[in-house]
């Protein structure tokens, strides 16, 4: 089994269904894993770089993509997507979360 190296989180700080709906519980998560946690907010030209490539080859892209995404990054190489936040409503958000937190992917 492929060891968990880092989870990866594209959001913007105005954004709530980022701030805090998303950040906090995963920043939460990977430190009780070990891992590390890496933020790319997309108002941030230095990150938005590496939030796009992230985004375009393994995520949700569109030219106007939505966020928060959630990758997670193991020991191999592989980055793989697990979440994209629900622009309909914040408490979908949530929901999609928990559950994900919940998963085997993150226990």
């Amino acid at each position: 089994m492929v060891n968990l190296k880092a989870i990866h989180i594209v959001y913007a700080d105005w954004c709530p269904h980022c701030v805090p709906a998303t950040v906090d519980p995963v920043k939460k998560r990977a430190e009780k894993l070990g891992v590390h946690c890496l933020l790319y907010d997309i108002d941030d030209p230095n990150a938005l770089k590496k939030a796009d490539e992230l985004v375009r080859k393994h995520g949700d892209w569109c030219e106007d993509y939505l966020i928060p995404q959630v990758f997670l990054e193991f020991e191999n190489g592989e980055v793989k997507h697990v979440f994209t936040g629900y622009s309909e409503d914040i408490e979908l958000t949530r929901r999609g979360l928990d559950n994900l937190l919940a998963s085997h992917m993150l226990n």
